[in-house]
This record gives C-alpha cells, structure tokens and sequence, in this order.
C-alpha cells in the first residue's frame, strides 16, 4: 500500500509545477526520440542493403570489365587483353569446381520502340543462366532458352517497368518491339524487383525493372560493338557453397590476370563484401547519432537531477513531518525516485511518439526506408527509465537522509 502512496505522493508533486515537470523532460524527449528515429534509420539501411544484395546474389562473385581512358584502353588492348569474353566464363567453368556457372553478361543502354512509344532501357544480352543467377522470375510467358542462343533467334523478354511503360493495359507477349533497328519477340515479362538504392559500396545497382533480356548471340550478331570495347561487361560467377567465395575470388583474379595477360582491365566484386563495407559505415552513422542521443538525455539526466533537488529543498518541511509521523528513510527515498522515474518515463513515451514521427517524416521527405522496431522502442524506454533512476538516486538519497528536527525546523 505505501507504494502506491508514494506514486500517489509523487504524481501530485509533479502536477503542482507542470510547466517546469515538462521543460525538464524535454532533455529526455529529445534524446530518445533521437534514439528511436536512429534506431529506425539504421534498421531500414540494413534491411535494404541485405535486400540488394540478395538481388545481386549472396553467391554470386561480379567479375566487372573496368572502365578504362582511351589511352589506357588502347595500352591495354596492346597488352594483348581482348577484355572480358565468353571464353573467360567457360575456362572459369572448367578449372574451378565450386563454380556452379559462370554467366557472361553485356549491358547496353539502348531506346526501344513500341508503335509510337519509346523508352531508354538496359539491354542485357546473356545466357540462359542469367535469371537463375540473380533469381530473376517470369511473371508472363518464360525466358530464352539453349535453342534460342543457338539458334539466334530474335526473342526478348522485358522487365515489368517496361511492360508499364509501353503496355499499360495490354499483354505484350507476342508483340514485336523495335531495339535499335531491329525486330525483337517479346516471349515472356520479368517479375517486378524492388530496388531502391543506386549504389552499394561504390557498385553501380542496376533497376531490373528497365531491362530487355535478348540472347548474347543476338547482340554479337546484331549490335557490334566498338573496336577496343570489351565484349562482356561483366561475368557471373555463381558459387555452389558460400563458405567458398573467398577462396574462389582469390582464384579467379589469378585466372583472369593470367588470360588477360597481366593487364589490369578487371574488377572482382564480391556482394558479400559489399554489405560487410555497408554494415560498417552504418556502425560509424549509428555511433555518431548514439552520441548525439547519448548528449541530450545526460543534459535530460541532469534537468531531472536539478529540478529533484529543487524539490527536495522545497518541500524539506514536509519530508520533516513525513518522518516525524513514521516514514522511514526507504519510503522517503522511494517517492523521490517514482518522481524521478516518472518525470523520464513520461519523457520517454513523448520521446518515442516524436522518433516514431521523425522517422516517418524522414521517408516521406528524404526518401530513405525506416523500420521502427519493438527493439528500438524497448531500448528508447529502458534507457529513459535508467537515465531517471540514475540521475533521480543522488537527490532521493539526500532527502531520505535529512534528519527530521532540522527538516522541520527549515524554513
């Protein structure tokens, strides 16, 4: 019963100066509403950079063609390196047992044409492999296969940014699309994939959305390209075990190096690596924003502090009568501390109600993904209630000790 007294006790001496109860709980307002409002940043940062790479292939190892100056391409192709080609890929196939496959890949920035509708696109020419290696699915028909590449038959499957795009209320499988100045099929309509980032430790993430899918031999046959340009942009080394990609990253770079003759006109990536990078410059953004935090809600801790203090000296007369009546030093101490507590715990609910908005402001403005999370609402009120028991302890200490004559002899 003497508890509920004194949070009885202790709520009513809070609402007796509102005005100041508040401005003190504004240091604790703002610091965990920093901490949710981070908390939510990091979360959805991480979430999707795992999302993206996902995308791009957990497994996968991107050997990409370099982009080279003139002169450097021109030393370099004198260095007999004829750049990433499909006799790369297939020796990668045939030394290294852990590959699974390895897909060569060209990508051309391109106008495609439909009636009287055209859009820029990516044109990815590929193998078969290709969709299986960044886990491509058909919404609508089905991919090239073996005997189109063989063939050199001019089919394409489009991505579903293009399929809004230039068929908004019609089914594109069958029709005929312009690339450039040939006919292409469509035989088929991507998956939609959601991307929402451009870049990822400095690798360019393509929008799949915008992609035609053609046979390489197609492109081979029907859009040379310049001289000194690379055949391939890049090879898609799937990697059947992920505890093997390092190991097999060290070996492809010895491979490749060798078949280019020591010219450095390559690039291994490795997605793996790529979130280890993304995870690590977000710990340095979460560190920075937890110190940012970390200052308000100690200049909260000692607003709470200050005005407990106050209220100690205040109400000195009254902790007198309380103890000349029978409270005990505990019970004293108690009720300043609920005060304490309360006054942050009140903070902290505002607190996480304010890093809940921030968050939803910061995704409607700045466009970055946010994800409030019952971890970073647990943590916002554990650190709220620590702050008021910390910094509510020295003051419930000091009127729990004061002695009962000369407390009521204060005036």
């Amino acid at each position: 019963m003497r508890i509920f007294e004194n949070i009885d006790i202790g709520i009513k001496g809070l609402l007796a100066h509102k005005l100041r109860a508040f401005l003190t709980m504004l240091g604790i307002i703002f610091g965990v509403g920093a901490v949710v409002a981070m908390l939510s940043i990091g979360e959805g940062a991480r979430r999707e950079a795992l999302k993206q790479i996902e995308l791009m292939g957990m497994n996968n190892i991107i050997i990409q063609d370099a982009e080279l100056e003139d002169e450097e391409l021109v030393e370099v192709r004198a260095g007999f390196s004829l750049g990433l080609t499909v006799e790369d890929a297939s020796a990668i196939e045939n030394i290294i047992p852990q590959v699974a496959s390895a897909v060569p890949l060209r990508n051309d920035e391109t106008e495609i044409q439909f009636g009287s509708l055209t859009m820029k696109v990516n044109l990815i020419s590929s193998t078969p492999d290709y969709p299986a290696s960044h886990n491509l699915l058909i919404k609508r028909g089905c991919f090239p296969g073996w005997d189109d590449l063989a063939s050199n038959r001019r089919v394409c499957v489009i991505g579903n940014g293009v399929k809004r795009e230039l068929f908004p209320f019609t089914d594109p499988v069958g029709e005929d699309l312009k690339i450039e100045d040939q006919w292409f099929t469509i035989i088929g309509v991507m998956a939609s994939k959601d991307v929402s980032v451009k870049k990822i430790g400095g690798y360019q993430v393509r929008n799949f959305n915008d992609d035609v899918l053609i046979p390489l031999s197609c492109s081979e046959s029907y859009f040379q390209r310049q001289l000194l340009q690379s055949p391939l942009d890049q090879i898609i080394v799937k990697v059947a075990a992920p505890t093997d990609i390092r190991a097999v990253g060290n070996v492809l770079s010895r491979i490749i190096s060798r078949r280019h003759h020591g010219q450095n006109d390559f690039k291994v990536i490795i997605p793996e690596e790529l979130l280890r990078q993304s995870q690590a410059t977000q710990r340095i953004f979460n560190i920075v924003m937890g110190a940012i935090a970390g200052i308000s809600l100690l200049v909260g801790g000692i607003g709470i502090m200050n005005i407990m203090l106050s209220s100690v000296l205040e109400r000195t007369r009254e902790i007198g009568i309380r103890r000349a009546v029978g409270a005990r030093r505990t019970e004293i101490m108690g009720q300043f501390l609920i005060e304490a507590v309360v006054l942050s715990f009140s903070g902290g609910i505002i607190g996480v109600i304010l890093g809940v908005a921030l968050a939803q402001v910061i995704t409607f403005y700045a466009g970055w993904v946010t994800i409030v999370s019952y971890i970073s609402v647990i943590t916002a009120f554990g650190v709220a209630s620590a702050v008021g028991l910390i910094f509510g302890l020295y003051p419930a200490r000091r009127a729990a000790n004061l002695h009962p004559i000369e407390a009521l002899r204060y005036e």
